[in-house]
């Protein structure tokens, strides 16, 4: 049973990593192609997700580090997305004409 459990707390977390390195590459796509409700959801999970493998017992590092990551590749996708939808200053000159 010990192994099974093993087995599965190294392999999730790892894959996760899949996860966020894929949200890195997406970093050089335009900001009108990021997702709101993905990075809503990748941000949120990686969150979460740290905070728990912290109270857990034993602490899961693996789970935390990949965790960060994700809420930091999907902070800074949303970042990107908002500071365009938002702030961007070639629209509103467009807009104005």
């Amino acid at each position: 049973m010990f192994c099974a459990l093993h087995i599965v707390h190294f392999w999730a977390p790892t894959f996760k990593w899949g996860i966020s390195i894929a949200n890195l590459a997406d970093s050089s796509k335009p900001p009108e192609k990021v997702s709101y409700p993905q990075q809503i959801a990748v941000t949120a999970t990686g969150v979460i997700w740290s905070r728990y493998s912290t109270v857990i017992t034993p602490k899961n590092w693996n789970l935390f580090s990949v965790n960060v990551v994700m809420a930091g590749t999907g902070i800074y996708q949303l970042a990107r997305k908002i500071r365009h939808d938002y702030f961007n200053e070639d629209e509103a000159v467009v807009a104005k004409e």
